[in-house]
């Protein structure tokens, strides 16, 4: 694997260099595997501060890895690990602890697991609640095919708030008689874990008897094992039954209950697996672990470390830029507007922070709603709540707004209810790779009748877009923006509402026009000057909206232009420039149509400019398929 990760690596610890595959992990003795977690936690809290990362998550499964690969063996037997990004401490088991200060930059390891980067990664994911179901699949496989490999799956109690994950609890024990379910509880997801099933693991965690019971667990196993361990467990699971609730929760899915245990104590782990891996029957074991263990920034800000760019050793301190975010833009405009309009209501699944809705619920708290790790349940809460009259605002991250499609359609734009889709992340997200490119929500959106989809090309027109959205109640509407910043602007005293469905035009021009959507509006910027220096006359066309197009003006300079030239931070199969070509077409237009934009691919991690080089979305390149048009009539 070709690196762009720095020259000078982090020096691993001697036993983690000489753990090559899982065999390794096997082959030392107990008391070394102390040693080899403070190894890991050594590296990854060395390697992640030059390159960013999920350091947060990773640090508070060490032991729960190891405890995994001394006891399984993979890829013979399937860890399937939720989301994933807790998975940094398993590609160093599995071979790829030299690489590890190469995780999310070009070339290097994904920060998610990756079916095509390791034998050992049984399934690739980086959306939540997708663990059970796919480690169920690989069950239902290995039964079907008469094998008696083991099968894992490994979640958060974050997940348990996701549809999926219930869902999937439902059919295991009627599916197979041999799955292990781990539940990683440490009352966080991104942020802080809300909902009846984030309380009652929580409940279960600070439970006065639930702490002495497990307090004696760890002196127990020191003694016992096989059937003492089993023993254990239910002691552990009737005390905190009868004490917290009538039922366990997972005996009514047919699933029998283990814990909860201390999830970083090795030996306990270690015990407990070897004894599960002998049932036959499907089984849920209940870990406590501690999110950001072994590095104190993390453990006093576990938001903020669940994952974060470089930061400083020495204090986990970030470098701070006075440009506000996209995110902090619309956090802020939404709260003001609240202020003025008691309708407004903001609903987040799970990301206040990344989001950040976080500063709406400071100051708006009563209209402020956080559904979980549930995007389809919140796209249905907004669309009850815009049936009575209340104007929702939903903000997902782009990738994520996917779960809530068959909602958008069915539940808010065939009824027509004015629900905001405020899909944060739109475009490309950089070092975490396809599963979080947001570069798809234009094509599933722009089929929707009905639907009002925009994006801003300045931090101006996002707050006069956001100001749009809240006036509007015609129907639904969405709008789409990127990480980070779009150009750094200031912000005017004043937003605007705009006329929906009107474009701008920046610039007048006879031979070719640039329509710039969003993000990329400065690249059209760039490649006008370059055809003009050609002897091009150039216009320039900010669309803003994606639906409904501007279609009066499209249609002015497809007859007044030899050629169009469509830019989107979005793939173009099916994207913005497929909506212009299909708009000329019917209006019986037949100018020539260039597009930049992402090719019908997934597309890897890494910087931006270098995957925007790497694909062909540079004003060179745009410049270059424009020019061709003009070749045999005009010097150049």
């Amino acid at each position: 694997m070709t690196t762009s990760a720095c020259s000078d690596p982090p020096a691993l610890g001697p036993l983690l260099a000489a753990i090559h595959s899982p065999a390794d992990v096997k082959r030392l003795a107990d008391d070394e595997l102390v040693k080899l977690a403070a190894e890991i936690r050594n590296s990854l809290i060395t390697s992640l501060s030059r390159t960013g990362g999920h350091l947060g998550p990773n640090l508070g499964v060490v032991e729960l890895t190891i405890a995994l690969h001394r006891v399984f063996s993979t890829p013979t037997d399937s860890l399937v690990f939720d989301v994933a990004h807790q998975g940094y401490v398993h590609k160093m088991l599995t071979g790829r602890a030299p690489l590890i200060h190469t995780i999310r930059t070009f070339q290097g390891l994904n920060g998610f697991l990756l079916r095509s980067e390791s034998p050992h990664d049984a399934y690739g994911a980086g959306h939540a609640g997708t663990a059970l179901s796919a480690a169920l699949g690989i069950a239902a496989a290995r039964d079907l095919a008469g094998g008696t490999n083991h099968v894992v799956a490994i979640a958060g109690d974050a997940a348990f708030t996701c549809g999926p994950t219930l869902e999937a609890l439902n059919n295991i024990a009627e599916t197979t008689r041999n799955f292990i379910v781990v539940l990683n509880d440490n009352e966080w997801s991104i942020d802080k874990n809300v909902g009846a099933i984030a309380r009652y693991f929580n409940a279960l965690q600070t439970h006065s008897t639930y702490a002495a019971v497990r307090g004696k667990a760890a002196e127990f196993v020191e003694k016992l094992a096989g059937k003492a361990v089993r023993s254990l467990a239910h002691k552990v699971e009737e005390s905190a039954k009868n004490l917290l609730f009538p039922n366990v929760l997972f005996e009514k899915f047919g699933l029998r209950y283990y814990g909860p245990i201390d999830g970083h104590d090795l030996r306990l782990l270690i015990r407990t697996f070897e004894h599960l891996k002998t049932l036959h029957e499907p089984v849920v074991l209940h870990i406590i672990t501690e999110k950001g263990r072994g590095y104190q920034p993390a453990l006093d800000n576990p938001g903020k470390f669940h994952g974060l760019g470089a930061y400083k050793l020495e204090d986990g301190s970030t470098n701070h830029t006075n440009t506000p975010t996209c995110s902090e833009i619309f956090g802020r405009t939404l709260t003001d507007i609240a202020k003025t309009d008691p309708k407004i209501v903001a609903i987040t699944a799970a990301m206040p922070g990344g989001t950040k809705l976080d500063i709406f619920k400071s100051e708006v708290p009563e209209r402020y709603f956080d559904v979980g790790i549930a995007e389809e349940h919140a796209a249905l809460f907004a669309a009850g709540l815009a049936a009575k009259g209340f104007r929702p605002f939903v903000a997902i991250y782009s990738t994520f707004m996917q779960r809530a499609y068959d909602m958008i359609i069915h539940d808010i734009a065939l009824q027509n209810l004015p629900v905001r889709l405020c899909m944060d992340r739109g475009g490309l997200s950089g070092d975490d790779g396809p599963t979080h490119h947001g570069l798809f929500d234009i094509g599933f959106l722009r089929i929707i009748p009905g639907l009002v989809h925009m994006q801003p090309k300045d931090e101006n027109e996002f707050a006069d877009m956001l100001h749009t959205m809240a006036a509007y109640d015609a129907g639904p509407s969405a709008i789409r923006y990127p990480r980070g910043p779009i150009r750094g602007t200031q912000l005017k005293p004043t937003p605007q509402i705009l006329e929906i469905g009107k474009a701008e035009l920046v610039a007048d021009g006879s031979d070719v026009a640039l329509i710039g959507l969003g993000t990329l509006f400065e690249m059209a910027e760039h490649t006008k000057t370059l055809l003009e220096a050609m002897g091009l006359s150039v216009a320039l066309i900010n669309p803003r909206f994606i639906k409904p197009l501007d279609t009066a003006l499209l249609e002015t300079y497809a007859t007044k232009c030899r050629v169009l030239c469509t830019f989107e931070d979005h793939v173009l199969t099916n994207g913005f420039g497929s909506a212009v070509i299909e708009h000329l077409h019917s209006a019986g237009i037949h100018t020539p149509v260039e597009r930049i934009g992402w090719p019908d691919a997934f597309i890897q991690h890494g910087p931006p400019d270098t995957l925007r080089a790497l694909h062909g979305l540079t004003p060179a390149h745009a410049a270059s398929l424009v020019a061709r048009h003009f070749e045999s009539t005009k010097p150049l």
